[in-house]
């Protein structure tokens, strides 16, 4: 007979949530690892002591971690599915009946809350997971992504001319409010000139309702961060990835533990800005991470991103052992010179040439901010050289040379990548395989993709939670496993034996691995 069910709401009904929840569940196994009870205190300078009372702290992070599990971006959506789930609810401490904070209470209380407190709570869920075991600490591999800021191109406007501010600035220290100074004026005119010919036929920012002749509108070309800014959110940066569309992002840092792939230094910071220059800041987080649990940082993996001089001699100051291959640019040596660095100067070495010696002359800063050593022969000792034009130039009657001012730590680096080729490429693979897994997590299934607040301190904020939910995920789902004797018997030591231990391990298969009293064996 067809069954047809009747629904019928009952008025009073008795229900716990802890006999419909599985005693498996995921929520209820966070509830029983995950203690929160720090961040009442770590929050009461943010309340007085009168008024309404505002959102439990614990409840509030407890709903942004429901987010960031879940993949959710928006907190209306985020309450919505918070509502609807039991194990959730349970989790959070709400029962049935209950009514679950506004979506607006969570974006206040975000923006409430200083950076502080979310780095208690990640350096919390850190700890967690080495008193389990999980990160061993000696080798630390960096790497970066472009977060998606909360701002659209579309918002771009374009900036005022900053020399001409600064100018300003004198002409009010001066007393000269109506006076129009020669240092304003060139400095006006100079951008306005400059600004002709790169926006030549173009609109004067983004918001320009300027149509082409096919009735579309016309963008500037030229959107840099030099020239524009948003102010929707003005701590967004326009950057562009290869292949992928300008768009205005932050910069996550992330710094990952190749044991068990653990995060354990996670940071935001401006998207115009290198590699380079944030490795000093997630260096020094991860360094104060994993100091605080007694952890020393010895090795650092990164890519040729990071490499630069500044950040080459603030890691080897630092006494850390890093796997950084150098930038493009850099030569290890210079084709036909020799360089003698006691007398600071190079030798032409080219056969049939005259030898000529160049000379240090100073050092000096180029457009793009680096400085330099120049090195410089003298017009006599190439005036009559054969090999002048085709070594100095047409028209050029000296040879010069620049180097950086961080050479030393270049070939530095140059020389422990080359002298072990084998460890450097093995150390290439060991980064890859443990930072850049864990970013595509962070990415794909942890919320960072995109940040829904703005400013620089709340996608700090972002990359944290984010940071803290994936060393969460894995914290609940981390067992030992315990090494099988197959594994322990492949471990012996291999080389010129390993003929020996494949034959030695299929008699040991064949005939002793059911063997209770079985032993490992010795082949050193």
């Amino acid at each position: 007979m067809q069954g047809k069910k009747n629904f019928t709401p009952q008025l009073f009904v008795s229900v716990n949530l802890l006999d419909l929840v599985p005693k498996d569940n995921f929520y209820r196994k966070l509830l029983t690892e995950l203690d929160l009870h720090f961040i009442y205190k770590s929050t009461q300078k943010y309340y007085g002591k009168e008024g309404q009372e505002s959102i439990d702290p614990v409840v509030f992070f407890k709903i942004l971690l429901v987010g960031y599990l879940n993949n959710i971006n928006s907190d209306r959506q985020l309450i919505a599915f918070c509502s609807d789930s039991l194990s959730i609810r349970l989790f959070l401490g709400y029962d049935v009946h209950e009514q679950l904070p506004w979506h607006s209470t969570i974006s206040r209380t975000r923006g409430l809350y200083g950076e502080e407190v979310f780095l208690s709570l990640f350096k919390q869920v850190l700890k967690m997971c080495i008193s389990k075991g999980m990160v061993r600490g000696k080798r630390q591999a960096v790497d970066s992504v472009f977060i998606k800021a909360n701002a659209s191109l579309d918002s771009l406007v374009e900036k005022e001319v900053l020399e001409d501010a600064s100018a300003f600035v004198n002409e009010l220290e001066e007393n000269s409010e109506f006076k129009v100074t020669s240092t304003r004026k060139k400095l006006v005119e100079r951008h306005h000139d400059w600004k002709a010919e790169a926006y030549k036929g173009m609109p004067a920012n983004s918001n320009s309702k300027q149509i082409d002749e096919n009735g579309n509108l016309i963008r500037p070309k030229y959107l840099s961060n030099h020239t524009h800014y948003s102010p929707t959110d003005s701590d967004a940066r326009v950057s562009v990835k290869p292949g992928k569309a300008r768009q205005l992002n932050y910069f996550g840092q992330i710094a990952v533990d190749d044991a068990h792939h653990v995060i354990t230094g996670a940071c935001s910071d401006f998207a115009d800005k290198r590699d380079s220059q944030c490795l000093e800041q997630i260096v020094e987080l991860t360094e104060e991470n994993l100091n605080e649990n007694g952890i020393d940082l010895e090795e650092l993996l990164a890519d040729g991103g990071y490499s630069s001089g500044e950040a080459l001699a603030y890691l080897h100051e630092k006494n850390i052992d890093a796997y950084i291959p150098n930038f493009g640019q850099y030569k290890a040596e210079r084709d036909g010179f020799t360089f003698h660095k006691e007398e600071n100067y190079y030798q032409c070495t080219k056969p049939e040439s005259n030898q000529a010696k160049l000379l240090f002359k100073g050092e000096k800063t180029d457009s793009k901010g680096y400085t330099k050593r120049t090195y410089r022969s003298s017009e006599t000792d190439c005036k009559n050289c054969p090999l002048r034009e085709p070594c100095c130039g047409r028209t050029t009657k000296f040879k010069k040379l620049d180097d950086s001012i961080h050479k030393e730590h270049y070939d530095r680096m140059h020389q422990k990548l080359t002298q072990n080729a084998n460890y450097a490429k093995k150390m290439v693979r060991v980064r890859s395989k443990t930072v850049e897994p864990v970013i595509g997590t962070l990415v794909n299934f942890t919320n960072m993709k995109r940040v829904n607040t703005r400013g620089i301190k709340n996608a700090n904020k972002h990359v944290l939670m984010a940071s803290l939910t994936y060393n969460l995920k894995k914290y609940l789902r981390f067992t030992i496993k315990k090494p099988s004797v197959l594994a322990q018997v492949l471990s012996l030591k291999q080389g010129k034996h390993i003929a020996f231990v494949k034959t030695v391990f299929q008699s040991i298969k064949n005939s002793f691995l059911s063997t209770p009293t079985f032993s490992i064996l010795n082949l050193n």
